[in-house]
């Protein structure tokens, strides 16, 4: 935040607000709320690739909302967990750790606010495992007219049902109670490999990994496969070392890899070549370490980004017509492509709803126009019912998602009821809800 001006973390949005607010309780918060003459949107990490947070009108942080309220623990060691809107996953997830507890799953970065997160549908990789938001139970919401809302299965059931994936369309959240599990490690095993023979065994691999990902390198038939197995409290810890952290994570992922986009982008041509030698360079390597330390990783190298929900089966057909497209275009990309997986759940909006999911999410150096890559890739993706992530750039509005979502209306009808006026809506939510 400069002034007034805010850009998202991608750089590709940016707000010039009237007001930027920064509340230290929920009562100040109510405060802002209620003396707002024009529209009030929540700002997180700004990791969102969307204008969802956007607005000329009052902009709002809860940073300074945030820290664990309380911990109630069950007889399994599970515990159910009740966090404040604007706590980073970062910190909670390291203050969990000390409490003996971690978050079921979480996605590839941890800067994100729990209230951003879950709000956006934020998930992780793992196909017997839901998004962050599968793991709420319960949650508060600030409304137009200033109430604070409780909501569960239990009471309003429906708001909750429709606020676990709100878009920030519903009011603010200010409280979130997260099921925790018993703190566990992840033992991680990273090795390259082809996409070819990745493919032709990704059923088994992904029913019988706790955690699987991989990170196909366009042009080739080169791939890095993560796979990541559940340890109990206990287990030896062997992270990576200082140095390999840093050469592997830091210098090769960040740096060079920055280093090698901006000059693929002068000579684009360049980029097959370039995929193939960094493909290879890689070598396998294992590790144990916390479980949140395993899933997150480091970011630093911009871009824009499209993600899309497909059916787990028709994975390997998505993927196989991305490398078709690519190979009759003119359209270079020095990004890998993204495929994790995730289990169904019941959330109006989530993009698993009722569906065991896989993901597919593609990327494009901030530098380089991804928006011939991406309408391609979108146009594959809903040909197989395809739901895209409501955080990352898509080219959808209100009346395709009304086909995508069986509940679309009545989430609609809840948005309707606890905003009237449409003090929380924005350009972007106008768009994709009508």
């Amino acid at each position: 935040m400069t002034g007034l001006e805010w850009q998202n973390w991608a750089g590709n949005q940016r707000a010039h607000p009237t007001e930027f607010a920064e509340p230290g309780t929920v009562e100040e918060l109510r405060a802002v709320v209620l003396r707002a003459e024009t529209t009030v949107k929540c700002v997180g990490a700004g990791h969102s690739f969307t204008s969802i947070a956007v607005t000329d009108g009052t902009q709002v942080s809860l940073d300074r909302i945030s820290g664990i309220e309380s911990v109630v623990t069950d007889a399994d060691g599970s515990a159910l967990v009740t966090v404040l809107a604007g706590t980073r996953l970062k910190e909670l997830t390291a203050t969990l750790w000390d409490l003996g507890l971690s978050m079921t799953n979480l996605g590839d970065i941890d800067e994100q606010s729990i209230a951003g997160a879950i709000s956006t549908g934020t998930h992780g990789t793992g196909a017997r495992f839901g998004g962050i938001a599968a793991q709420v139970r319960a949650l508060e919401i600030l409304t137009a007219d200033g109430r604070l809302l409780a909501c569960s299965r239990q009471e309003n059931a429906d708001i909750f049902d429709a606020a676990r994936i709100g878009l920030g369309a519903l009011g603010i959240i200010t409280g979130v109670t997260v099921h925790c599990v018993p703190a566990f490690a992840l033992a991680a095993r990273e090795a390259p490999a082809t996409l070819t023979g990745t493919l032709a065994e990704l059923d088994e691999t992904v029913s019988r990994t706790d955690h699987f990902e991989f990170y196909w390198f366009p042009h080739t038939d080169r791939v890095l496969t993560k796979a990541n197995t559940r340890m109990p409290l206990g287990t030896p810890l062997a992270p990576l070392g200082r140095l390999s952290s840093y050469v592997d994570d830091e210098l090769m992922s960040n740096k060079a890899f920055e280093a090698i986009n901006r000059i693929v982008t002068r000579f684009p041509a360049a980029i097959p070549r370039a995929n193939a030698v960094s493909s290879r360079v890689l070598s396998a390597r294992e590790y144990t370490d916390r479980s949140h330390r395993v899933f997150a990783s480091s970011r630093k190298v911009r871009f824009r980004e499209m993600e899309y929900a497909v059916p787990s089966e028709s994975i390997p057909y998505v993927v196989r017509e991305i490398d078709r497209w690519l190979e009759s275009s003119s359209c270079t990309v020095a990004f890998p492509v993204e495929v994790r997986f995730a289990a169904a759940d019941d959330i109006w909006l989530s993009t698993a709803y009722e569906r065991t999911s896989a993901y597919v999410a593609v990327h494009q150096y901030h530098r380089r126009d991804h928006r011939e890559y991406f309408t391609a890739v979108e146009a594959i993706a809903r040909s197989v019912g395809g739901r895209p992530h409501w955080g990352k750039l898509h080219g959808l509005v209100a009346e395709d998602f009304a086909g995508i979502y069986d509940r679309f209306d009545d989430f609609r009808g809840v948005r309707d009821r606890l905003d009237p006026d449409g003090l929380f809506q924005n350009e972007y939510l106008r768009t994709v809800l009508g």
